[in-house]
């Protein structure tokens, strides 16, 4: 299940609030990457319901949680741990989904992140 975030405390709720992995997708509706990587997100978010919290950010919806994160490219993937950032990538590029998806199978979190 993929948790859309509308305001800012709501992402506190579900995300800073949240123990364990949370993966958040900051996107927007104009922008096709995004509307490419959509799908994945939602076969992750089936795949490892068990153990990864998904959510959305509509940068243009959420403009304040967009500077927060310093959101500068779309689509950007933050993963957290226990409410902290600890993995970022930007765009659908080939390499940086390859670099995202090797570190999330060694923090077995996720196997197949950009499959």
């Amino acid at each position: 299940m993929i948790t859309e975030i509308h305001s800012s405390e709501q992402f506190d709720t579900e995300i800073t609030n949240h123990k364990g992995y949370s993966l958040i997708d900051f996107w927007a509706t104009w922008c096709p990457p995004c509307r490419r990587l959509a799908p994945v997100v939602a076969k992750l978010a089936e795949e490892r319901a068990d153990t990864l919290k998904v959510g959305k950010v509509d940068v243009d919806d959420q403009q304040e949680l967009a500077a927060e994160f310093q959101i500068m490219s779309i689509p950007t993937l933050i993963l957290f741990k226990d409410g902290k950032a600890v993995k970022q990538t930007m765009g659908f590029q080939p390499e940086e989904a390859c670099a995202f998806s090797c570190w999330c199978k060694r923090q077995k979190i996720c196997t197949s992140i950009f499959s």
